[in-house]
């Protein structure tokens, strides 16, 4: 969810996997099992526990895991531990709005500020972000009638990251009191939607609308609010009724202000900071306001893996919004509308999303059809191994072939 750690994070991994080739997978001496890619993601020091659940074409499911969900007690990770998914929260949120946009409720191409309260509306309109038209705030002629800077930020903008404002999570203040040397004394404090758009808003925008591709936690925290403008209800409510529920996600939420983790779950851990235990300090307590529509969903491993598969599956949203999704033009094929694609050595691309917030990093592919599906995740924000990644997704989409090679 954090910008400035989850982007770099993204853009690596999927540059380990674009230089890796071919990856052997070999048994040991005496057909003992290979090494888990899974333990590699484990690091004695920053990282604890790490876990993985796969479902291939046939529906077979594998849960393999390494280290600890809790440093002290020494359990290890169950399947049905529930942990902060960070921003794989934009993933539901995104299913939301194109569900909205499929009932002809919103258009993709709408002015956001149509659909905002009138307050943020008027704040996004000020000089740098959006002015109205001569024909006042609702006027949205001809985008090639407008100079660029003065076209307003539209709805698949925001889907995509394309609308070039400036994330909230990039603001040096903000950043250290959440994310940072300061989370200890400020881990409890409330935000509001309100309170983090005008931290965004204090700052210039990164780029004119459409003009660029730029990773923005504010594009959903502004997603969120559009969400109860069009519907009467929080964007947690319309996704507990749109997702959760039909897909009986039984270990997913919105917590809200709720500082902690449902049960049963682990720990969660980051590198930095006073309070070490074995290397590691706890964050699992925290108020997760401060992620909001951009990233405060709780979940669980076999959570995501149904609720990706249902997604890509085509029963979450009719086939012109899951192609919407999946449309990665305006980004320069790095991101569609709340899905990324994944380009494995093998050929193969796979979609979805990763998230990390305070304590966890998770990351759910899956085959274009959601037929084939990987949730892996650790218990900390510490950086995990490229190669380990790279590894595991490979094993997980690539058919192996009697060489031990992964084409």
């Amino acid at each position: 969810m954090p910008t400035r750690a989850a982007f770099p994070r993204l853009t690596a991994a999927m540059a380990a996997l674009s230089c890796a080739v071919a990856v052997s997978v070999t048994t040991g001496g005496g057909g003992a099992v290979a090494r888990s890619p899974v333990e590699d993601l484990v690091s004695e020091r920053t990282v604890p526990g790490a876990a993985e659940l796969s479902q291939d074409a046939h529906g077979a499911v594998r849960f393999t895991t390494a280290g600890v969900a809790d440093v002290r007690t020494g359990r290890r990770i169950l399947p049905a531990d529930r942990f902060r998914a960070g921003s794989i929260t934009k993933t539901v949120i995104a299913t939301v709005v194109l569900q909205l946009v499929a009932e002809h409720r919103l258009g993709l191409d709408d002015p956001v500020t149509r659909h905002l309260p009138a307050d943020a509306a008027a704040t996004l309109r000020r000089p740098g972000y959006e002015r109205p038209g001569p024909d006042g705030p609702e006027h949205d002629g001809p985008e090639g009638d407008r100079p660029e800077h003065d076209r307003p930020v539209t709805v698949r903008q925001l889907l995509g990251h394309t609308s070039g404002l400036f994330s909230y999570t990039d603001d040096s203040a903000f950043f250290g009191r959440v994310f940072g040397a300061g989370f200890a004394a400020h881990r409890y404090e409330r935000h509001t939607a309100d309170t983090l758009l005008r931290t965004a808003l204090a700052h210039p925008a990164y780029a004119p609308p459409g003009s660029g591709y730029r990773y923005s936690n504010t594009d959903y925290l502004l997603l969120g609010m559009v969400v109860r403008q069009v519907t009467g209800r929080s964007y947690a409510a319309e996704a507990r009724r749109r997702v959760i529920t039909p897909l009986r996600l039984t270990g997913t939420s919105f917590p809200g202000v709720r500082t902690t983790l449902p049960a049963p779950h682990g720990r969660a851990y980051s590198p930095s900071g006073p309070g070490r235990d074995d290397g590691v300090t706890d964050v699992t307590d925290l108020n997760p306001s401060a992620a909001g529509a951009a990233g405060e969903l709780v979940s669980t491993l076999p959570d995501l893996n149904r609720f990706f598969a249902a997604l890509l599956g085509g029963d979450l949203l009719p086939p012109a919004q899951l192609r919407a999704m999946r449309d990665t033009t305006a980004s320069g094929g790095r991101y569609g509308l709340g899905l990324f694609p994944v380009r494995l050595p093998c050929r193969r691309t796979v979609w979805g999303h990763n998230g990390e917030i305070n304590g966890s990093y998770v990351q759910t592919l899956a085959t274009a059809d959601g037929r084939r599906v990987v949730s892996y995740r650790v218990n900390s924000d510490a950086d995990i191994s490229r190669a380990a990644e790279a590894k595991l997704l490979s094993t997980a989409f690539c058919p192996a072939h009697r060489t031990g090679r992964i084409d």
